[in-house]
């Protein structure tokens, strides 16, 4: 396993540490990615090469092993059946750490964890759980809101007409001569109606 720093550590403890590292390795295994700060990515790194080391071997002792970071069944079988095998070509470097910049509120330099993905394997595609963390505290809209129709300024609503192709008139019924008798036997049945 790889050897735990010495002097300060990112959490508040040994135990915080532990937990830390924990979780964003499984959220790693989960989405193929995660956004975090530099220090962190740099901590997790090897311990997610690591679970692919494990990964790779597939037997009792090495699911037992990694089960003693991760502690969920389903991302430890996620690991051994979906994310291991992408890799049995490669010996190591599994993962890299892409640098993104400051974040805003504390300038804290961030980065992008990830496994580093093979050219002939297909893009994961992106669960419901993952698209919730990637929004972060944006709204998303409710279920009412998006049923309402948006409103639209007259502007727009001039250009979407004339954008529109224009729709084809259905021919006009042909009217037949109205006997002006009739026509006052329906009027005089309006009046007396009201």
């Amino acid at each position: 396993m790889p050897k735990p720093s010495k002097g300060p550590r990112l959490a508040s403890g040994p135990t915080h540490q532990k937990h830390l590292i924990r979780g964003m390795v499984a959220s790693l295994i989960i989405d193929d990615r995660i956004r975090t700060t530099e220090a962190k990515a740099k901590l997790v790194a090897p311990w997610a090469d690591k679970m692919i080391t494990l990964g790779k071997t597939d037997t009792l002792h090495s699911r037992r092993q990694a089960l003693k970071l991760i502690e969920d069944d389903d991302i430890v079988h996620k690991l051994f059946a979906e994310v291991a095998p992408r890799f049995h070509d490669r010996n190591g470097g599994y993962t890299r750490i892409l640098k993104l910049g400051p974040r805003k509120g504390d300038a804290a330099p961030m980065a992008i964890l990830e496994f580093v993905e093979e050219t002939e394997t297909a893009p994961a595609k992106e669960t419901e759980a993952a698209r919730k963390r990637r929004l972060g505290r944006r709204k998303t809209e409710t279920a009412e809101q998006a049923q309402k129709p948006k409103s639209r300024s007259r502007k727009s609503a001039a250009k979407e007409d004339e954008a529109a192709p224009s729709e084809v008139e259905e021919p006009a019924a042909e009217s037949t001569p109205v006997d002006p008798a009739v026509e006052d036997n329906a009027g005089e049945s309006k009046k007396e109606s009201e």
